[in-house]
């Protein structure tokens, strides 16, 4: 049997402090390779995201699959990928883009040391919360919107936010991507956690993708147009987000845990 290595990097992004944040793992491929070997990598992996970069011309292209399934986007492996392509492969290099099916070019840049996503803005509407998340939840929230694909909740404090225990394999049969739940900082200008069981990950420890809807919705809510963000998993990230027409800058910190290769 005839094998192949291909490299492999799992970078912390959003991080506040060592063993915070959130792990992404990147693979650096050549030329993609089948669905069903890049899914089955992501869940060997067996992290929230696993990334598949591959450069063309002066972009590289980039997907993203957790344990279970593709998604449109993902942030924080994003940020991640960036982190190698600029801090590892290429030092120099001050802004990295990549290009997604679904959500089109999405640049990186350096900002002092750290890095800055230039998102696509995903403003929420508001809706009626459905039956079945309500119950996995436990706590009423006070308002409810949906963003795209995710369902986001507002609560009235930040120990509300500590205090839910979701029922994940109840909300895992809810629609969408996943939920996010927010409420005022007491340090920051906002909080949120992201539950999404239906997408193979109970809760993901930092979402970079979700301060698309949240930093339209808090910029609206209080009046300002860059915020300062926690997400309160049990490894915790910290973010800085500014809205800017129909994007969305979330920035944060990188650190490398670790780079090898894998064989298949």
């Amino acid at each position: 049997m005839v094998m192949s290595s291909l490299p492999i990097y799992q970078v912390d992004a959003f991080t506040c402090g060592p063993f915070t944040g959130n792990p992404a793992a990147i693979c650096l491929l050549s030329g993609w390779l089948s669905d069903d070997i890049l899914q089955k990598i992501a869940m060997e992996n067996n992290l929230a995201e696993t990334a598949f970069i591959v450069p063309q011309n002066n972009e590289w292209l980039i997907r993203w699959f957790t344990p279970a399934l593709e998604v449109d986007l993902c942030g924080h492996a994003t940020l991640a990928s960036a982190h190698v392509v600029m801090k590892v492969l290429y030092p120099e290099k001050q802004e990295v883009v990549f290009r997604s099916q679904k959500m089109g070019s999405l640049t990186v840049r350096k900002r002092g040391d750290i890095l800055e996503l230039d998102f696509p803005s995903d403003p929420p509407r508001k809706c009626d919360m459905p039956v079945l998340i309500a119950g996995s939840l436990g706590i009423e929230p006070l308002e409810s919107y949906m963003g795209r694909s995710d369902y986001l909740l507002l609560y009235e404090s930040e120990n509300d936010i500590i205090s839910l225990q979701p029922d994940f394999r109840s909300l895992a049969n809810a629609d969408g991507r996943g939920v996010i739940v927010t409420a005022p900082g007491s340090d920051v200008d906002f909080v949120s956690r992201f539950f999404a069981p239906q997408s193979g990950i109970d809760e993901d420890p930092v979402t970079g993708s979700a301060h698309t809807t949240l930093t339209p919705f808090w910029a609206d809510r209080l009046g300002i147009l860059s915020l300062k963000a926690r997400q309160l998993s049990s490894r915790g990230g910290y973010l800085e987000c500014s809205l800017n027409g129909e994007r969305t800058y979330i920035s944060g910190r990188t650190v490398l845990y670790l780079q090898g290769e894998i064989f298949i």
